[in-house]
């Protein structure tokens, strides 16, 4: 599928969900499903002081992220999208799961407040070109649309 067909789907997908447990587990699962050459998709949820592990696809996870700390704590403080395309050598990269060599962290923005990140690794070095950060940010914008805070 292209990616306006995904995100056709993927707005479908959401509009569906009852809750927000069930909307974040679906939506990792779609991203699981949709992507090629990633080990884990997920979310990492705020709660006003720290990221902790929510819904997610792929090995068990580090539990909780201080702001700052690692990449999903980068993008989260800097409210940006942060592309790693070689974990072994970012200084401050939480490896969580040894056979991950490229991530990809996008902040979720929801009423201009900090609602989590969806994080996505890949065994792959630089797997994350531009076409895929967009798609992936355009689901981050849809799932905005669905989560009430």
């Amino acid at each position: 599928m292209k990616n306006a067909e995904l995100q056709t789907v993927f707005q479908a997908l959401c509009a569906s969900q009852p809750n927000t447990t069930a909307l974040l587990a679906n939506a990792s699962a779609f991203i699981n499903e949709t992507l090629d050459q990633i080990n884990w998709v997920g979310f990492y949820l705020y709660d006003g002081q720290k990221l902790h592990v929510g819904p997610f696809q792929g090995r068990v996870a580090c539990s909780t992220i201080e702001l700052g700390k690692g990449v999903c704590g980068t993008a989260a403080i800097r409210r940006q999208t942060q592309i790693v395309d070689d974990v072994l050598a970012h200084d401050n990269h939480i490896a969580c799961d040894e056979n991950s060599r490229s991530e990809v962290v996008i902040p979720i923005i929801i009423k201009n407040e900090l609602f989590g990140v969806l994080d996505v690794d890949s065994p792959i070095f630089n797997r994350f070109d531009t076409d895929t950060v967009l798609l992936l940010e355009s689901f981050v914008s849809i799932l905005g649309q669905f989560i009430d805070i």
